[in-house]
């Protein structure tokens, strides 16, 4: 595919008209220089080591202050990076129901993954989520960090393996706690969605007491607790991207219950029912078909075994499922607790303490309650730790009912021949639930202080990600079957809880990620050198991973089907890095810097970087950067680690030989079907490596206007991918199970039930392979004005931020994908969508007690194929995508092969009626957009909906009213 890249001012142009607004105040420090106000502190910007006064840096920070978070009328932290203009393809929602995270939130700054975006807390590593993205990736949970606890966050959008080391390669998100407290302040706010579902509730309190500076101390404790409400598919019903029917939009109705030609007429609905699949064939010509009727066309071989449901209504459709019970928006419930302790020593130095408890419980789960297996069981694959795999585990060669025999407890099988139950398990949760309760905890200490001339940080800390799992709707296929034949489980329901867990049981699971670490750097002027001093800043860094997810009990024994992946491993990093900064000549600041790290499990690598910042005028600069990253691979990649995950839908080869459900001898269910690949590590990995380049501007044309352009390009070679997922050269070898009864098309167009040729597909092997490259380049904007109206009407300000992706290519073995603007790529990235444009504008009035401002967030159309994974032309868009055949056998219309821009504004209103009180009111999503109808992503495939909850989810949630209030003492 060739790219056509546009001249750079125009692209720039376009950048700024596709719209919308940053809730960052980043204005650049000339700016705030030439409007008169005082020149700020030195600080230490996240990218460097050294301290400054003039924070516009030679690499691109975006700061979102602790004023800006209220301003901005989220609720959470994970809300708020997600809309991030530089967050992009891979990032991952709280929504996002189809994840092995789920219910958890990463940021994938520039599109390449949240494994390539490093988040720090105070500037230093915590432990990341101890479930990794997609079983493979791992990243930091940002949906359980309070509000009130965050003194801002820095966004440094350039690659810094330099002085961060691994994961680093896009960049970096920092996230700086408070430091010090003073006085006592409470909040506590309220809100709900318009259509119903997912009311949420706030409150926090932090006090402090100790002055700095007049005792010489400060203790401080933080304390929030937030509930969010879940969002049931039922909540809202009635809408084009959550309704299953696409006959009218000219595909199938995925309805739960109805039965098509998609399902071969025969599906689970409202009432179970048993069904003889060798009775007689209703006799004539089916119309619509132009074939003779089959069995399953007459009413005779059926029995609904309840009053809610018989032959002619579920033929009419009119037995369908409601789906009460999965998740738009999980229910999740957060405490979060942050204290410190700040205390002058002798001299200049200063000692700090920090400890924190961060708590979510929330609950997820992909789909309905699970189902009869109707004619066998291929069994289940059990995965061991040591790497053993024992495929069809409990297999059962049918689980049909002979005639007389029980069906369960006071049911038994009146039809001729042997029977088939279709229905949902009754008293069972939706299938995959699980309860988590994921803590993080945090024990810090930073001393700093001068000694000789030198300026001193040393820090150390225990951090630790522990996820606690409660597990249902998963069922003991063995114990069903035989607890049905022995006639002591109710098919209609009304069983104990006891006989409801003996086939289906509850069971639970602990995964604990933990890391360590200890830093010290110490910087100084070494001398003058050219226009300015010669600064010199060097540390020392160390840190060790664990990584402890054993498999659950029952999943590794095969009792039941798998659950969330598997990890063992540990790593140690040991490390030295440098920079040194100069200004050789008047208004050229100039820094190179340099990591070498050392890694116990494959070795080391060496990250160079230099940038530059050329001031010749207080309203221009130009800077620029290139650096050298890389990311190590984890023991998730590399270590004692096993997943099952299912990809796209595929046609097997043997049962459905001409792809064509209708052909003779084909078995309809396996001309799509989503086979199961198990990812094993692979030893011997090599690190991702990246190379970055920055080029950028700095314009301070007028008092209190800011403006940056900083142009990117990011190489990132050596990619760990999954060969199944990625390597066009991949040739899958299944294994395959005993043959058994299949339902299969007969000369006359019916169908029987028949001994197959081959057994059904059990699984797949894939491994992970270096073969990835991805080049990714654009352009990010940001405009930052803040000016006085007239009259003493008050204060504006007003940011922009956007981002523009020119070209995301990813190529592997040679073989190279456009996917700038498409829904790839799917193997890394979840099918979230890679959007070109991104945007963010706010507007904030203030005048007296006054404060409101409205931010609008936009996201640019894109293309909902895939090229990665063969998605060429639109027939291959809504077809097999994720097991969900919205235009199977049918002509996709060509207005589903693009997915609409998305545009969502947002108000906000403080008020203070007293100096210590102030009320604050947002309403999210202002104009109640929906979002825009997304066939190509998976991540919802497990709740039917047809929407993309990377990019998209503040339209399934609809408008949110929310009211709070806070006071000060």
């Amino acid at each position: 595919m060739k790219l056509r890249i546009k001249p750079m001012p125009v692209a720039i142009l376009q950048v700024i008209a596709s719209g919308a607004f940053s809730i960052a105040a980043v204005t650049p420090v000339m700016a705030q220089q030439a409007s008169g106000s005082e020149p700020v502190q030195r600080v230490v910007v996240t990218g460097s080591l050294i301290s400054r006064t003039d924070t516009e840096t030679a690499t691109p920070v975006q700061t979102i202050s602790a004023a800006d978070i209220q301003r901005s009328g989220k609720t959470s932290v994970a809300e708020l990076l997600t809309d991030l203009a530089a967050n992009g393809a891979g990032t991952l929602g709280t929504g996002f129901s189809g994840a092995f995270a789920n219910g958890a939130s990463g940021i994938s700054l520039r599109g390449l993954s949240v494994g390539a975006t490093l988040v720090l807390l105070d500037g230093h590593r915590v432990a990341p989520y101890a479930i990794g993205d997609d079983a493979q990736r791992s990243f930091v949970d940002v949906s359980n960090i309070p509000f009130e606890a965050i003194e801002r966050i820095e966004v440094l959008k350039a690659g810094a393996s330099s002085l961060y080391g691994s994961d680093a390669v896009a960049g970096v998100v920092n996230i700086i706690l408070k430091k010090s407290y003073n006085g006592t302040s409470v909040s506590a706010e309220g809100g709900t969605t318009q259509h119903g579902g997912g009311s949420t509730k706030r409150a926090s309190i932090t006090t402090g007491f100790g002055d700095l500076d007049a005792d010489g101390y400060n203790a401080f404790v933080s304390a929030e607790f937030r509930r969010q409400g879940a969002i049931k598919i039922e909540d809202r019903r009635a809408v084009d991207w959550n309704d299953p029917n696409w006959t009218s939009r000219g595909g199938n109705d995925l309805t739960l219950g109805v039965p098509t030609a998609l399902n071969s007429y025969l599906t689970q609905a409202s009432s179970p029912f048993l069904y003889n699949p060798s009775g007689a064939a209703l006799a004539g010509t089916n119309p619509a078909t132009g074939k003779p009727y089959g069995a399953v066309d007459n009413p005779a071989n059926y029995r609904f075994l309840d009053a809610n449901c018989d032959f002619v209504r579920y033929r009419a459709g009119q037995c369908a499922v409601a789906d009460n019970s999965s998740f738009i928006q999980p229910k999740t419930e957060n405490i979060n607790v942050l204290a410190g302790v700040t205390k002058k020593l002798a001299g200049d130095w200063e000692l700090g303490v920090k400890g924190s408890y961060f708590k979510r419980d929330s609950t997820n789960n992909r789909g309905m309650p699970p189902v009869f297996s109707p004619t066998s069981f291929a069994g289940n694959n059990a995965l061991s730790p040591d790497g053993t795999l024992v495929p069809a585990v409990g297999a059962i060669a049918s689980t049909t009912f002979a005639p007389g025999a029980p069906v369960g407890a006071g049911i038994v099988n009146t039809l001729p021949g042997n029977a088939r139950l279709y229905g949902y398990i009754p008293g069972t949760n939706p299938r995959n639930t699980s309860e988590n309760t994921a803590t993080a905890t945090r024990l810090a200490l930073d001393l700093s202080g001068t000694a000789y001339g030198w300026d001193i940080r040393g820090a150390g800390g225990l951090t630790k990600s522990k996820v606690e799992i409660d597990y249902s709707g998963y069922v003991d296929r063995n114990a069903l079957y035989n607890a049905l034949v022995n006639g002591t489980f109710n098919v209609l329901g009304g069983n104990t809880q006891a006989q409801i867990d003996a086939v289906s049981p509850r069971f639970s699971n602990t995964n604990t990620s933990k890391l360590n670490y200890a830093d010290a750097t110490a910087s100084r002027e070494l001398t003058q050198l050219g226009a300015g001093p010669l600064v010199f800043a060097a540390g020392l860094h160390w840190h060790k991973r664990e990584w402890d997810a054993p498999p659950a009990a029952l999943t590794a024994n095969g009792q039941v089907a798998s659950t969330s992946p598997f990890v063992f491993g540990s790593e140690t990093n040991t490390a030295a890095f440098a920079e040194l900064q100069a200004t050789l000549i008047k208004n050229l600041e100039t820094s190179i810097s340099g990591r070498y790290d050392h890694f116990d499990t494959y070795g080391h690598s060496f990250t160079p970087a230099a940038n530059f910042k050329w001031t010749p005028a207080k309203e221009f600069a130009l800077r620029g950067n290139f650096a050298r990253g890389f990311r190590a691979p984890n023991p998730a990649e590399s270590g004692s680690a096993g997943s099952f995950f299912s990809y796209n839908a595929i046609k097997d080869p043997v049962l459905c030989p001409t792809g064509d459900n209708k052909a003779v001898g084909s078995v309809p269910i396996y001309c799509s079907f989503t086979p199961v690949f198990v990812q094993q590590t692979s030893k011997n990995l090599s690190p991702e490596k990246s190379k970055s380049y920055d080029l950028g501007v700095v314009l301070a044309p007028l008092p209190g206007l800011g403006v940056t352009f900083d142009y990117y390009k990011i190489e990132l070679s050596n990619q760990i991918v999954s060969a199944a997922t990625s390597d066009p050269n991949y040739q899958p070898s299944f294994v395959r199970g005993a043959p058994v009864q299949m339902d299969t098309v007969q000369a006359d167009g019916s169908q029987a039930s028949v001994l197959s040729p081959v057994g059904p597909i059990l699984y797949a092997t894939s491994g992970y392979i270096n073969a990835g490259k991805t080049t990714t380049s654009g352009i990010e904007a940001s405009v930052n004005y803040r000016f006085r109206l007239p009259s003493d009407l008050g204060t504006l300000r007003a940011d922009l931020s956007a981002a523009h992706t020119f070209d995301y290519t990813q190529s592997v073995n040679g073989v190279s994908y456009q996917l700038a603007g498409t829904q790839g790529p799917s193997g890394v990235g979840g099918a979230t969508g890679n959007p070109k444009n991104r945007a963010q504008f706010s507007l904030n009035w203030a005048r007296g007690p006054l404060d409101v401002t409205t931010t609008v967030n936009y996201t640019s159309s894109f293309s909902s194929l895939d090229p990665s994974v063969g998605g060429t032309d639109c027939a291959s868009t809504g077809v097999d995508v994720g097991g969900r055949n919205y235009f199977a056998n049918a002509i996709q219309p060509a207005s589903y092969c693009r997915v609409a821009s998305f545009t969502v504004t947002n108000l906000n209103l403080q008020y203070k009626v007293t100096p210590n009180l102030t009320l604050k009111g947002s309403i999210l999503n202002v104009f109640d957009k929906a979002p825009p109808i997304d066939v190509g992503t998976y991540g919802n495939a497990g709740t039917q909906t047809s929407y993309n909850a990377s990019l998209h989810q503040p339209g399934a949630v609809g408008r949110f009213f929310s009211l709070g209030l806070g006071y000060t003492f």
